[in-house]
């Protein structure tokens, strides 16, 4: 769990970090500051692609947006939303803020996959 309780963060048998925020969850700066940490622990000291499950996210706050600017373990993220909201939310980020990584939004989570493991192996 991410601490606070509003999300859960493992890596997983694909070699692939999941991170997935509850359902109407509102991420504030602490929420984001916590999940890094949560992402970093996970990844103990190597970098990997992360799938960030944002399906059901209400809202991101100005300041979280910034948290997620800063580079963490992961090397590539998917933003995986299933909303127009959830598409507006990724793609207010990625215009007001450059991603520590290449990132991109997806609505399909095969295709999330696929993208992740594009040429993506895990580096120390």
């Amino acid at each position: 769990m991410v601490e606070g309780g509003k999300g859960a963060v493992a890596l997983e048998a694909d070699q692939i970090i999941h991170l997935v925020w509850k359902p109407s969850v509102r991420i504030e700066a602490v929420d984001a500051h916590a999940a890094m940490a949560a992402v970093n622990e996970a990844a103990d000291g190597s970098e990997y692609p992360m799938l960030v499950d944002m399906a059901t996210t209400e809202s991101v706050s100005r300041q979280a947006r910034g948290v997620f600017s800063i580079p963490c373990a992961a090397n590539r993220i998917a933003l995986l939303g299933s909303s127009p909201v959830d598409r507006v939310l990724a793609n207010f980020f990625l215009s007001m803020h450059v991603p520590p990584c290449p990132t991109r939004f997806f609505t399909s989570r095969p295709e999330a996959m696929t993208w992740l493991l594009e040429g993506s192996t895990p580096s120390s």
